[in-house]
């Protein structure tokens, strides 16, 4: 039997709104270690995208050069015959993140990860601030896995100069980590990439979040498997209603 995208609305759904349904049945075959079929949606998703290349409202360069570098990783975790499990996954929820945060017109799902990071985040800092050199790096490399699942997502939705402070920051605490666990004018370094991260995420338009969003941590500290689909019903689901109240108008 032919595999193909399911979508009873799709009439009612635009282009990257049934992109978006593609980028996640391919996360769910993967989640399912459906490697194949993941494979088959990914090439259909760049068919879809190449025909939708220029409606309106068109893409920009930037967002394009995004959806293609986060798809060819989602097609290399699908066909990789030695790639890790969890890596598969943290690769295909980064291109899964980058098609919502263009398809969406409300809080994009990369938002969500903001308990996750900033937890990793703290852990780290608390432990630079007790000279604990272990459990800095173990938690900051945890941070550092999570902001790279959001970042080609995050880039999107957040502007060019706000993102290079962020990264000046970040690179600066990985470069000198040992500076940073011993020297407590360097760690100010923290508490600044600190007042950063939480200015990110609270600049973003709020929306309603449903609070019961599982997140399965495996691997200790290091990769996490982001279960969407609930965040992404609830998103789908509030949007139908908001077309059912339109037509009844």
């Amino acid at each position: 039997m032919m595999l193909t995208p399911t979508s009873i609305y799709a009439e009612q759904q635009s282009p990257m709104e049934r992109l978006d349904d593609i980028s996640d049945e391919a996360l769910q075959m993967v989640k399912f270690h459906r490697y194949e079929d993941a494979k088959r949606l990914l090439d259909y998703f760049s068919n879809q995208f190449t025909s939708i290349a220029g409606t309106d409202p068109p893409l920009t360069m930037d967002e394009v050069r995004i959806i293609n570098t986060s798809h060819d990783e989602a097609v290399e975790a699908a066909v990789s015959s030695n790639m890790k499990y969890e890596e598969r996954i943290n690769k295909l929820v980064k291109f899964r993140l980058v098609i919502d945060a263009i398809a969406t017109s409300h809080q994009p799902l990369w938002v969500e990860m903001e308990d996750q990071i900033m937890t990793a985040f703290h852990q780290a800092k608390d432990a630079a601030k007790k000279g604990d050199s272990g459990n800095f790096h173990t938690n900051f490399n945890s941070f550092l896995s999570l902001y790279n699942v959001i970042y080609p997502s995050m880039k999107i939705d957040v502007s060019v100069e706000n993102v290079q402070k962020l990264d000046a920051r970040i690179d600066f605490i990985n470069e000198y980590r040992s500076l940073v666990v011993s020297d407590t004018k360097s760690q100010q370094e923290l508490d600044k990439l600190d007042t950063d991260l939480v200015k990110l995420f609270s600049n973003m338009e709020e929306d309603e979040a449903d609070p019961n969003i599982w997140w399965v941590i495996i691997s200790t500290g290091s990769i996490i498997i982001m279960t969407l689909s609930y965040v992404g019903w609830r998103k789908y689901q509030g949007d139908k209603n908001q077309k059912k109240d339109r037509s009844k108008d």
